[in-house]
């Protein structure tokens, strides 16, 4: 699977407070939630995104609580995937739990620029700068994990499995 998008780039430690601040993660509305990702370090960053568009970040993103609304927010937002040198644990199973996205990659985060668009192979884990067509590696998604993506999500997929 290919994804193509712009780049919103964030740096080190971005936690999940930042991602959806507490006061905007009660209930279950995933429109609601998109409106307000990223409120913490950008709070007009929802309305410019959009649908395809690519997160990049530094270290440990999606640090904190392990809140799952946070994941939401990141999809509901538009974004397609997010790029980082590493995740919080946690966040990248919840993430992976909602179908959203993740690829670990050392180099990208230094390489790209916000408002690049870039193009990433999911199956082998290249990432392309379009206008320059500088390469950066990173670590292909496993095809259990793209399955989970494919499917929209853990439960989704669980449904599928089990033909409901």
């Amino acid at each position: 699977m290919i994804l193509r998008g712009k780049v919103w780039k964030f740096g080190n430690d971005v936690d999940t407070d930042v991602i959806i601040p507490v006061q905007h993660t009660i209930g279950t509305d995933l429109e609601e939630f998109g409106k307000h990702c990223m409120e913490g370090l950008d709070p007009h960053f929802a309305g410019k995104v959009i649908p395809g568009d690519i997160m990049v970040a530094g270290t440990n993103f999606g640090c904190g609580s392990s809140r799952e609304p946070a994941p939401l927010a990141i999809k509901a937002s538009g974004i397609s995937c997010v790029i980082a040198k590493s995740f919080a644990r946690i966040f990248y199973r919840n993430a992976f739990n909602i179908g959203l996205p993740l690829i670990d990659s050392a180099d990208a985060w230094g390489g790209v620029e916000e408002g690049d668009e870039i193009e990433v192979n999911l199956d082998s884990g290249e990432i392309r700068v379009v206008s320059t067509a500088a390469v950066f590696k990173a670590n292909p998604i496993p095809p259990f994990m793209q399955q989970l993506i494919s499917d929209g999500g853990l439960m989704n997929h669980i449904k599928r499995k089990l033909n409901l």
